[in-house]
């Protein structure tokens, strides 16, 4: 990474430490959801078969997923509290908080006894667990990405921004990785203590992502906003009542990471089901192999979305996604691992990064820095939780009886595409901002505020 400033006549030269941000930022993202995903893989292949009533494998199957989607709908009061204190007692904080309460959650989850051994009380205390991880994830990305953004020179925003969805990914990658050993053990030792493993190493995870993110310094945007006294006593209140239509933009655009949930949940489960028979580490391996190709993608985008715009670039994905989910579940129904492993890498890999690469840049520069942290995580994690619980329709929709008129994995196309409609409109509707200097973003939405309506914060 090279570090090119920018500076206006009049305007504060750039300062701060991107790279150390990005490094930050990434790593951190890379572990929490390192977290957060294999709890994914183990909705789609194990919870069923350990926590559910295995007489009706359907029934059991859907529960899990649903429990996936749980975390996203634990994800929107999460983002109204982290996101508050964020906007009040700075960006760093909370990224610190949600990477030790991820942690702690998912250590949890590999030590929860099965439905053979306490009943019923199992299922609902992986709920409770997988709660804690959507609380958790609520603040991550929302901070992470401020983070960025506030250190990052102003002509490379999307490209410094874009680190938090790098981490992400090989979060992914590094969650995969580790349930390939996993999925291969004999069904009596899967299921009985071998799922576990994946969980008991957060506790590693989360010591090292502590130790990096204690050195990143408080962004300068911040740091500035506490010298001048104008951190917001009520930052939420503020966002609500100022940026009430970017905080809708970013709930709507948010639903595209539909794509990414029914890529790596669904689409793995459909796949391993009795119905197609694949190969459940071959389909790791797509996962694997489609979140290393997104690794080169995102920063790539991102870079791009730096010279001609943020809404052209999310607009690719968000328009090409739904397209090539239709071709890559066709891949699947046909059993070609070839045509699969080339559909998912150009699915995920490619076209769905342009608009997962730019999204921290583009919903981050819709607000001020006052309420940046709040109004990306309320935005965001409404439309996310839309995304988690996706899974659970899309499993509906193949289901023999199907969803809405929709059936089978043509149906939980039309269904990914209509979200993906959305996104796109909300997108192409709004305001380019790549050009504006990062201390005036959301100028034009900001009101002035009384005095009293702020308040001192510390860093």
């Amino acid at each position: 990474m090279t570090d090119r400033t920018q500076t206006r006549p009049g305007g504060p030269e750039e300062h701060g430490t991107p790279r150390k941000a990005a490094v930050a930022a990434w790593v951190g993202s890379a572990l929490e959801y390192y977290d957060f995903f294999i709890y994914g893989s183990a909705a789609a292949l194990i919870f069923p078969h350990v926590f559910f009533d295995e007489s009706d494998p359907a029934t059991a199957t859907l529960q899990s997923l649903a429990t996936f989607g749980v975390a996203y709908a634990a994800r929107p009061l999460g983002a109204v509290v982290l996101g508050h204190i964020g906007d009040r007692s700075g960006r760093k904080k909370i990224m610190l908080f949600t990477l030790i309460l991820m942690g702690v959650a998912t250590f949890l989850i590999g030590c929860l006894p099965g439905r053979d051994q306490i009943g019923g009380l199992a299922p609902a205390l992986l709920v409770f667990l997988r709660v804690l991880q959507g609380l958790s994830a609520a603040g991550e990305q929302a901070s992470a990405g401020s983070m960025t953004l506030e250190h990052a020179p102003a002509r490379r925003r999307g490209y410094f921004s874009s680190f938090t969805l790098s981490g992400t990914q090989f979060g992914q990658i590094i969650a995969t990785l580790v349930f390939l050993p996993i999925a291969t053990l004999p069904d009596e030792q899967l299921y009985s203590w071998g799922w576990r493993i994946p969980f008991w190493l957060s506790a590693a995870v989360t010591l090292l992502g502590y130790y990096i993110r204690r050195s990143v310094e408080e962004t300068p945007v911040f740091t500035a906003a506490v010298a001048g006294g104008a951190v917001e006593k009520a930052p939420v209140a503020v966002l609500l009542r100022q940026h009430w239509a970017d905080v809708l933009r970013v709930m709507c655009a948010a639903v595209i990471a539909t794509v990414s949930t029914v890529f790596t949940v669904w689409a793995l489960n459909y796949a391993t089901s009795a119905e197609v028979g694949l190969d459940k580490s071959v389909m790791l391996w797509v996962s694997i192999a489609a979140n290393t190709i997104a690794l080169a993608a995102l920063p790539l985008w991102a870079a791009l979305s730096d010279r001609i715009g943020r809404k052209p670039v999310f607009l690719i994905g968000a328009v090409g996604s739904p397209v090539m989910m239709f071709v890559y579940l066709g891949a699947i129904a046909s059993g070609s691992y070839p045509l699969i492993f080339l559909t998912g890498i150009l699915t995920f890999g490619v076209v769905y990064s342009a608009a997962n690469a730019i999204w921290p840049a583009l919903y981050g520069e819709m607000f001020s820095a006052r309420v940046r942290v709040s109004g990306m995580a309320i935005g965001t994690q409404i439309g996310f939780a839309v995304a988690g619980f996706a899974v659970a329709s899309a499993a509906g929709i193949a289901s023999p009886e199907g969803w809405l008129g929709l059936q089978g994995p043509t149906g939980v196309g039309i269904f990914t595409a209509v979200l993906c409609a959305v996104s796109a409109i909300a997108v192409a509707t709004g305001r380019e901002t790549y050009r504006v200097p990062t201390e005036e973003l959301g100028a034009g939405q900001d009101a002035p505020a009384r005095p009293e309506a702020r308040t001192e914060a510390t860093v």
